[in-house]
Formats: C-alpha cells, structure tokens, sequence
C-alpha cells in the first residue's frame, strides 16, 4: 500500500522581506559564503572551477597532473567540468566494481585475470595471465598454427590445432590391420603381409604430440619350404623358388616309366612341400629279348626246326638275378643278401628320419629288377619355433632332433612359468611349455560404461556399452615399459535427447539443456505458434536460429498476453525436435495518459488520450466518483460500487461510467455528472459546494482475471485534501507529480509504504 501525502502552494508569490545582498552576484559556479571575520559575504568558485567566483570560474583541468599521479598507476584520466574521473587501462578492472571512479576511497586498478574467461585461446589452447594481459599456449595433442608460442589471441592470427598424423606409412613386409585415428594417442596396428610371419616386436605405431607416428619394431620374415623332398628313380624341373606357391614337377628317369600318382609338389604358406604319391617302375623286357635272340638264332643255323623246338628251347629254365638292391637315401637294408626272383629286401629310416609313404618293401622280379619301394625318409625337422606373444625367440636356427630354443618376455612382461626353452622331439614337434608373457601393468583397466573390444595384454580397445555413446577422448589403453596402463581418456555417458529439460521461464523467455560433445556447436531453429480462445482470426506464428557450443541456454522471445502457445525447440544436426506449451497471463495495463484539471463546476469535462500499446480490444475503463470526507482511501483492486445509492461508512466512492475501448478511438472526452448512462453505470449528478475527486481506471479482463491501474484524472471543488491510495502504482504516482507541475502547483509528496 503506498500513502501519498500532497501539500500545494500556489506559486509565483514572493517570500516576504526577501533581501538581496552580494550572493545574487556571484557566479553560477560559485557559492556564496560567509566571510572569516563575519563582516559579509563573499564569492567562492566552487570544487573544481578556478576564478574570482563574481565575474568568472573556468574548469580546473585536474588531469594535466598526470593520469597516474591523481588516479593512480593503470589509469587513464578523464577531465570534466568542474570535477574528473578515472577508467582503468585495459587489462585491469577498478577494485570497486565500477566502470569509473575517484580514487578519494582507496579505489585503484588491479589487474584482470583473463583466463577466468573458459575458452579464450580456443580449442585447445591453455590460458596464462600475465600483468595486464594474457598468453596463450598448445595443450598436449595441439600444435600451434599461424605462428608461434605463446600468442595473443585478439592480436595474432596464431591459434591451435589438433595433432593429426595422417595415414601411418606402410612398414616393409607389413599391411595395416587397424587404426583407431589419425589425432595424438590414436594407435595403428600392423600385421604380416602375405607369406610372411611374426618374428618379434612391437606390431604398434602411436600417432605422437610432433603430429608423427612412432616406428613400429615388429620383424616379419618370409616363409620358405627349403630344398624339395627327392624321390627314387625321379628328376625334378625346379626353378629354385622356395616361397609359397612354388612348384616342382617330377619325372622318371630312364628305364623308369610313371605308372600312377601325383607329380607335382606346391610349397604352401606354413613352409612345407605337400606330400607326393608318384610311383616309377622299371620295363620287364628281359625276357622278351631272350626268347627274340633264341629265335633268330635258330632259324639262321637250323631251318630245319619246327616251332616246338623252338619252345623247347625258350622254356629251357634261365636263373634271374637282380642283384644289389638300390639304396634309398637315408635307409637301412634289411635283406639276407639273396638277389634271386622272389627275394625281398625292407626299407627301415634311419635314427633322425621319418618315412614319407607305405612301400618299404622290395621284391626281385623276374625281369631282373627290384621292384621300386615307395618309401622316401625325409630328416626330421620341427620347422619354426612355436611362437609365444610378447617374448623374443634365442635360436640358432637348426631344426632338428634335439635343437634347443629359448623365450624370453619383451620390456614391460614377465611369465610365471618355471621353463622358457623346448626341444625339437622325434615326433618333429617342438616341445610344449606353458610360457605365456604377461603384462607387469595387470588387469586390464575398467572404464565406467565401457567394454574392451580387443586386447592383446599390452593394448586395450574399449568401446561404450549399449545405451551409452561416446565422449570424446582416446579408447584405447597401453601398458607402458614402466608396468602402468596409460588409460583410455574415453568417457561414455548416457544417449539423452539433444534437448532436455525444456520449461519457459517468466512467460518470456524458454531455457533447455543441450547433449551434445562439449566442442561441437548445435543450431536450434525455435517455432512458437499462438492462438487465442476469444479472438479466433489471431494467430502469432514466429521463428528465431539460435548457434551456441553451451549446455545451458535461454531464448527470450516476447510473448504476447493472453495467448496460447506451443514451442518448439529444434537441434538442426541431430534432428530432433522438443515441444512445450504454455499460456501468458493477463498483464497490469499501463496507466492512462490524462490531462489532469481542478475544476470548481458540478458538471467538468475530462480528456484522456490513449497511447496505441493500450488499444486492447479486452480492456475498458471506469470513472470513479469519491466524494472528499477528510482523509479518503481508495483501493484500485476494488470492484467499487455501482451507483451513489450503495456506499457505505467505510466506502463512499463509486462507479459513475464503464466505457469499452472497442468503442472509442485515440482520444476520449468524457462529462461527469451529466446523467447519462455508461456501460451499465449511471453517470449521477455532482452536489454543488461539496469536494469530489475523479479516478480513472483502466481494467484488462479475461474471464475471472482482472488487473488495473489507476490516475487521478480531476479535482473538483476549492479545499485541500490529503489522499491515502491503495494499489495505486509508483509510476502513475509520478505522473501526479508531472501533472501537478504543468498546472503550476509547487507540491511536496510524501509515499509511505503499509
């Protein structure tokens, strides 16, 4: 509640025996004292202004002192007239908070740590105050681009950008199997090319902070099947060519035809010849020859005889020998050396030999050969080592029987086992141990919301669990040569919608939470579409763009009164879209404007003109009569009464006229007391001689909710008065003010708040 006390004299009347003395000559920037020995008065520039205080005082120019010897050091001096002020240089801000000052209080300049400021060297830029300025640097995994560290942002064109590697270039005898990124901290990882194999080292490139790829250590040797196995009574056609998918051919050698099997050998991509099936046999001609020669030798000496003869002859028995049976390399005989048809010999490998097919006997023929055993004794040969992750391999590079190699874990891994070396067996095995090369950084590390993908003990691949996406950082984690995972930066946090949290604020402004990467910037295109109930042809439909890199934003979008809304709130690159509605309240209507008069007629005509933000078409006014009876109250929030018939003690003002804005134009003139009716109300009579204030009340409405502002519009009748208002508000209190002094009233107000 606000009491207005109003006290008026009329003015233009003179004070009484005012007397004039040497203050009316003293100039308007002096002041008139008294002098030291109480003989007069005198004229004194006032502070700041120099001169005889009668006929001039000019400016005193404080500043020519020195800007830092009156405002203190970091300053910039400003003259004014009659005083100064100071500002603060760039880079420092006044200890009192306050863009100018007068150092009488202590104030001085300080300086400005600019780095408070989140962002102000940019993506990846790392802030340093100085004494009234800033630098700027590269954080880990950025160099500087445009020019050299440190910077200023504001003055140089430098700035930073991220570390990109590029493509890692190709390693002899490697092809590329992965690469998690070409920033800092990605990692490429290499495997063996075609017909090579994993001899040691590190299969690994890391991209590093010098925007290069660290070299990988990892060996790759080719795979060879050596010298081609040699078969019995067989040549070979070979080009000498021990990689995978050499070839060698094979054929019989002469007196030896191919009777059946395979005869060809493929050299395959785990070092060894497949095995053959080729057999070669000898020609049984020895008998044929004989019984030629025996023939022909008979039917040149004896024509005489008859065929019978002749067979007798050929049947006559000839012993067959076939001699020493051939040896087979690397075999022993197992024969009783009887060389006739029907005798045998067997085949047995050697000790450090293994037999290659199932022929390992041999039988003398009639022909006078032995029949061709397909038994082939190959040396044994445990090839390659097994290979052991993360452990170098010590061998001399034999294969055989009893060769010996050793393990030993690489920089950074260590192994429980009690034995590192195995020994080529008979079997042509090497013999299994339990080796196995840990990394000494020990499990894997665990990153909230993620799982590993990949991990090989020194490297780890995580990846962020259903329902969560990534933000941002390295996923991978490494085991370094001190035993400590460097742990993926990773963070996984959970799949929100791109705008949450949406709600309007004050029936103006909206404000939503944005999910997104903290670097990315999102463009949000706003709609808000309204409609009003009672007034069907209304429709305000509007739209504003909003680009921002925040997680919390605010959009004011001055809303309309009384109106039905729905906002919708777009994130343009995630294509998604949130959507609320709200309704405006019914607002305070401003206070009329009115041409304020006191009138000593029982009939007075008003005028009021209206601005155009008050042609409203749910607003009306009403005129208010309160008759004086000393000290009146009037509350604007009361629905007052219709007619003079009504009042009470406690409320003796009333409703002389209701007047809809839908009837009137910019201007309104209005009669009181000419008793007429108006918007239901009748407009009574004044009482000549008795004392009446005119209130007018401007009213918006929508259904139940009612708000108003009232103005004192007239007075009428000669007595002073003091009026108490209710609800009455401070601005149009002061527009009493303003009329009063248009009317040449000199008042005094006094508010007092209840």
């Amino acid at each position: 509640m606000i009491v207005v006390f109003l006290l008026c004299v009329i003015a233009g009347v003179p004070a009484a025996s005012q007397t004039l003395d040497v203050c009316a000559s003293c100039h308007i920037n002096a002041t008139c004292d008294d002098k030291a020995d109480s003989s007069g008065k005198v004229c004194n520039c006032k502070y700041g202004f120099v001169g005889n205080g009668r006929t001039f005082c000019q400016d005193k120019d404080e500043c020519q002192i020195g800007a830092s010897k009156i405002c203190g050091q970091h300053t910039t001096c400003h003259n004014t007239h009659g005083s100064y002020f100071c500002t603060c240089l760039s880079g420092y801000s006044p200890s009192n908070n306050m863009a100018v000052f007068i150092p009488n209080d202590g104030t001085h300049c300080q300086d400005v740590d600019e780095c408070e400021v989140t962002g102000l060297c940019g993506e990846g830029g790392q802030c340093r105050n100085l004494e009234g300025s800033f630098e700027c640097s590269c954080q880990l995994g950025y160099r500087v681009h445009n020019g050299a560290e440190p910077f200023h942002p504001h003055r140089d064109k430098a700035s930073c950008r991220v570390v990109d590697c590029g493509q890692p270039a190709s390693v002899e005898d490697t092809v590329l199997l992965s690469i998690t990124g070409t920033r800092y901290g990605s990692v490429a990882t290499f495997v063996c090319d075609e017909g090579f194999i994993w001899a040691g080292g590190d299969n690994t490139s890391v991209c590093g902070a010098n925007g290069l790829w660290s070299g990988t250590t990892m060996v790759c040797e080719e795979i060879l099947c050596g010298d081609p196995p040699m078969l019995p009574h067989a040549g070979q056609v070979w080009n000498g060519s021990s990689t995978p998918g050499s070839t060698v051919t094979y054929y019989c050698k002469t007196g030896f035809y191919h009777s059946e099997g395979n005869n060809v050998s493929l050299c395959t991509v785990d070092g060894h010849w497949t095995q053959l099936n080729i057999s070669c046999k000898g020609n049984n001609l020895l008998q044929n020859i004989v019984s030629a020669v025996v023939g022909i030798t008979l039917s040149l000496c004896c024509p005489e005889s008859n065929n019978n003869q002749l067979n007798d002859v050929i049947s006559v028995p000839v012993e067959v020998r076939c001699g020493a049976p051939p040896p087979i390399p690397h075999s022993v005989m197992l024969w009783d050396k009887i060389s006739t048809v029907g005798s045998q010999v067997v085949y047995q490998c050697k000790s450090g030999y293994h037999s290659v097919g199932e022929g390992t006997v041999s039988v003398c023929s009639a022909s006078g050969e032995w029949d061709e055993a397909s038994l082939l004794c190959q040396e044994i040969n445990c090839q390659e080592p097994v290979f052991k992750p993360h452990a170098k391999i010590l061998w001399d590079g034999t294969s055989h029987i009893g060769s010996v190699v050793h393990y030993q874990c690489d920089e950074g891994y260590h192994t429980r086992s009690l034995r590192n070396s195995s020994v080529c067996g008979e079997n042509g095995q090497w013999e299994d141990i339990d080796l196995w090369c840990e990394a000494k950084c020990g499990p894997v590390p665990f990153l909230a919301n993620s799982e590993v993908v990949w991990h090989n003990r020194s490297i780890v691949i995580h990846r962020c669990v259903e329902g969560y996406h990534s933000w941002r950082g390295s996923n991978v984690s490494v085991c370094s040569s001190s035993g400590v995972w460097q742990e993926a930066t990773l963070r996984c946090i959970e799949i929100k919608p791109p705008v949450t949290h949406l709600y309007v604020l004050n029936e103006k402004c909206v404000r939503w939470k944005a999910e997104k990467y903290e670097e990315d910037t999102e463009v949000y295109k706003v709609t808000y579409i309204g409609s009003r109930d009672y007034q069907r042809s209304f429709r305000d439909k509007r739209k504003q763009f909003l680009s921002s890199k925040a997680d919390q934003l605010e959009l004011c979008l001055k809303l309309l009164p009384v109106t039905n809304y729905s906002i919708s709130i777009t994130a343009v690159s995630a294509r998604f879209t949130a959507t609320i509605t709200t309704n405006t309240s019914l607002p305070v209507p401003p206070a009329p404007v009115v041409y304020y008069r006191e009138f000593e007629t029982s009939a007075p005509t008003l005028r009021l003109r209206r601005s155009a933000n008050t042609l409203d078409p749910i607003s009306l006014y009403q005129v208010f009569v309160l008759p004086v009876e000393e000290i009146m109250v009037f509350d604007c929030s009361g629905r007052g009464h219709p007619d003079p018939s009504m009042k009470t003690k406690s409320s003796s003002e009333y409703i002389t006229a209701q007047i809809l804005l839908t009837r009137i134009g910019p201007e309104l003139t209005f009669t009181v007391g000419d008793g007429l009716h108006y918007g239901g109300f009748y407009n009574a009579p004044l009482n000549n001689g008795r004392n009446y204030y005119i209130i007018l009340r401007a009213v918006s409405q929508w259904k139940t909710d009612l708000k108003s502002s009232c103005v004192l519009w007239a007075k009428i009748g000669g007595m002073s008065y003091v009026l108490r208002v209710s609800s009455l508000s401070a601005a149009a209190s002061v527009g009493l003010v303003a009329l009063a002094i248009l009317i040449g009233y000199s008042c005094i107000w006094f508010f007092k708040r209840t």
